[in-house]
């Protein structure tokens, strides 16, 4: 069985550039404290590294 990251937003997305605003809401946050469950692709990887400084990861 794959891998699974749960990512969850924690820093606000205002006064951000508009880049890091589409990979969030690529990733499927919407609001502060929103979590979701991605497969750990390379892909998924990219975007939370991105963003890094406005979510939290844990493997699950």
């Amino acid at each position: 069985m794959s891998k699974k990251l749960e990512i969850t937003l924690k820093r606000s997305v205002i006064g951000r550039k508009e880049d890091q605003k589409r990979t969030v809401e690529a990733l499927g946050l919407k609001k502060l404290n929103d979590t979701v469950v991605h497969d750990d692709t390379p892909q998924i990887r990219g975007m939370v590294n991105k963003v890094s400084h406005l979510v939290t990861v844990k493997e699950v």
